[in-house]
């Protein structure tokens, strides 16, 4: 049964971070490597969207203690725990596809493992407000999980629409379920919402490093 993304990743939350850390190729090397990414200038503004319990800003965090942060996730719970570790974030409880984020505020933005929830339909308008977001100069730094082949692209969208069908889900709501684009698709909705270049940084199996500049 689907579950709704806050729920989903709020029940496991006592075994997050092993999980992130243990089960996806390469996470004890592209945490700290997009972390790096991340500008070092005192005072940087960063916004982190699904930031979980903040493993790559616990590593940021290191390297730009006087950083200012602002995380979005869906799941409380998670950011409760964020909170406990770096009680100077700025965290908001809700979906970053309806807060605003404001124009021109941010330094750089970061992603990890999050949007391969989510469709290019719905990534383009993101992107777009995202994008808006990042003063001059800026950029977004994006680590996910990426599907190889167009077919397997398609697959799992429509299995997560057969999913919700079976299971009579209506459509508005966030349920956890994978449907990560292609690399080149990906890059393709980050140029359609506005960002002028987009470069592969990293990979490590099917996770990858993208950065988008403004």
């Amino acid at each position: 049964m689907l579950e709704k993304m806050a729920d989903f990743f709020s029940a496991r939350l006592a075994g997050y971070e092993e999980h992130q850390l243990t089960c996806i190729e390469g996470a004890r090397e592209f945490y700290p490597f997009t972390a790096s990414l991340l500008p070092r200038r005192p005072g940087a503004e960063i916004l982190d969207l699904g930031c979980g319990t903040g493993l790559e800003l616990d590593l940021y965090l290191a390297l730009n203690p006087s950083a200012s942060v602002t995380g979005i996730d869906l799941s409380r719970e998670m950011l409760d725990e964020l909170r406990r570790k770096h009680p100077g974030v700025a965290l908001l409880c809700g979906s970053y596809f309806d807060l605003p984020l404001g124009e021109d505020r941010f330094d750089a933005a970061v992603s990890v493992e999050s949007l391969h929830h989510f469709t290019r339909e719905q990534k383009v308008p993101l992107y777009r407000k995202l994008r808006r977001s990042l003063r001059p100069g800026g950029f977004f730094v994006l680590t996910d999980y990426f599907c190889e082949t167009d077919g397997q692209e398609t697959f799992f969208q429509s299995e997560l629409m057969r999913l919700k069908r079976e299971q009579g889900l209506a459509d508005g709501e966030f349920y956890h379920y994978d449907t990560p684009l292609t690399v080149p698709h990906e890059t393709e909705a980050l140029r359609e919402g506005g960002f002028s270049e987009v470069r592969v940084m990293g990979r490590w199996g099917s996770t990858y490093t993208l950065l988008a500049e403004k």
